[in-house]
């Protein structure tokens, strides 16, 4: 609502108001002609008047306080509510009233379900993935199938890599160095290094062995060099 705005009232006339109120009352008023003096007695009613006044104030405060889009329009309310009993359409994809159709068709359903029926098989998947790699020796298979999907590593390389990870870890996913703070199967230092690859690096033994391959190629490009790194050093 403006803070300043102006209301006109429409009021009756002043002859007509007059008119309507003559009664017994009267207010003496004076009116000069000439030099003479005239008094002209105007009938009014006194508490008509007062009461009229108040009327017309308490209609300006009103409306001052109200939205002046509410004073001078007219609302109107919209309420849909849902047919529970379906409407029979022309067959273009509106109903009878001409209402666009929303209701998905059987091939929008049989797709929804396909889709969600891929995705629940994903997450089974990586589920068992990763319930397999808590697991030393499904770790191994597990670094196997990424390096045969991701890496033209040998099988000589997977050696290096299961002696590499084997003398950090022992494939513990939960193995954690108490003085370096190295963690996780490739014994990621820091280990927060891991969360470019996945924030459930903690507990998710194939994010550590992603990332880990994923090191191993990016710093020495094959695991035998990494082996021979750490044999030197003790490290890698």
């Amino acid at each position: 609502m403006a803070p300043h705005a102006w209301i006109k009232l429409p009021l009756p006339p002043l002859a007509d108001t007059l008119k309507q109120s003559e009664g017994a009352n009267t207010w003496p008023v004076e009116r000069r002609e000439g030099r003479k003096m005239k008094r002209a007695a105007i009938h009014l009613r006194p508490i008509g008047v007062r009461r009229l006044s108040l009327f017309a104030a308490f209609m300006a405060f009103f409306l001052m306080a109200v939205e002046p889009t509410y004073a001078s329009g007219t609302l109107q309310a919209y309420v849909t509510i849902p047919n529970p009993q379906a409407t029979p359409g022309s067959g273009d994809g509106q109903g009878a009233d001409g209402a666009i159709d929303t209701t998905p068709s059987l091939l929008e359903l049989d797709a929804i379900k396909t889709v969600d029926a891929s995705a629940m098989a994903l997450i089974s998947v990586a589920a068992r993935q990763v319930d397999l790699a808590r697991q030393p020796d499904g770790a191994r298979e597990i670094a196997k199938s990424l390096i045969a999907a991701n890496y033209n590593w040998s099988e000589k390389q997977f050696t290096c890599l299961d002696q590499l990870w084997t003398k950090e870890s022992h494939w513990n996913y939960k193995a954690r160095n108490k003085v370096s703070g190295a963690h996780g199967i490739a014994q990621a230092l820091p280990a927060t290094k891991m969360e470019i690859v996945g924030t459930d690096w903690r507990t998710n033994p194939v994010t550590q062995i992603t990332w880990g391959l994923k090191y191993v190629k990016e710093r020495y490009n094959t695991p035998c060099a990494a082996w021979s790194k750490f044999k030197r050093s003790n490290w890698y």
